[in-house]
């Protein structure tokens, strides 16, 4: 039983908004199948890092997320900041039993256990914060990762954390997060939202402050879940 994690899917079955007219997504739905199949089980699990589908609300969901369940493996989702469909967790759960996509969770101020693993995470917000809202966005953000940490403190399994938002980019980093990281004694993170050749070049994939970091949106990971272990 192994734990991958790849983030962006950006689908669009159910809505018209292709990502093949953008540099390096073309064919990129047959490129995440093939990837996909060939390395992740049935009792594997993947965790998508956000942006998971243009839908704009639930309703238009069904194409995007009947494709993913029909992928091996179980799937945990985090929201991202293109995914306007998402909702509270009852409705967002509740859509899911009714639709029965039965391979499908949601990570949402809780966390999940996987073999050597216990998934934690959230949305995350950006690393400059511009005004009031934008600061009031990061502390609940800050507030739903600390929430979802907490409900794992009884575990002796390894908190590994799952972000959208990269908390550290260029010459900027995101202290509120660090902080949380380093109170929980979290040694991973996996973070989203870099797209771009020249935006992928400056993404930080290392080691600051004992924590090891790591892109892994789509066009990053060369369309292919990233193996955490």
């Amino acid at each position: 039983m192994s734990l991958f994690t790849i983030g962006d899917l950006h689908l669009s079955l159910g809505t018209d908004k292709p990502m093949d007219i953008f540099h390096g997504w073309d064919n990129y739905l047959d490129r995440i199948t093939n990837n996909w199949n060939k390395i992740v089980k049935e009792n594997d699990t993947v965790v998508i890092a956000g942006d998971i589908s243009w839908a704009m609300k639930l309703s238009e969901c069904d194409k995007d997320f009947a494709y993913i369940d029909s992928l091996p493996g179980k799937k945990i989702f985090l929201k991202g900041n293109h995914d306007y469909w998402w909702d509270t967790a009852s409705k967002i759960n509740r859509y899911l039993n009714e639709k029965r996509f039965s391979s499908i969770s949601i990570l949402f101020n809780n966390s999940y256990e996987v073999d050597d693993f216990v998934i934690c995470g959230t949305r995350g917000w950006g690393l400059e914060p511009e005004n009031n809202e934008d600061i009031k966005i990061l502390n609940r953000e800050c507030g739903r990762l600390r929430l979802s940490l907490e409900s794992a403190e009884n575990s002796d399994k390894e908190k590994t954390v799952f972000l959208h938002y990269p908390p550290v980019y260029g010459g900027n980093v995101c202290g509120e997060i660090i902080d949380i990281l380093k109170e929980y004694n979290v040694k991973k993170c996996y973070y989203g939202h870099i797209h771009g050749q020249k935006m992928i070049r400056g993404a930080f994939n290392g080691e600051y402050e004992n924590i090891r970091f790591k892109l892994v949106s789509c066009d990053s990971v060369s369309f292919t879940p990233v193996l955490v272990r």
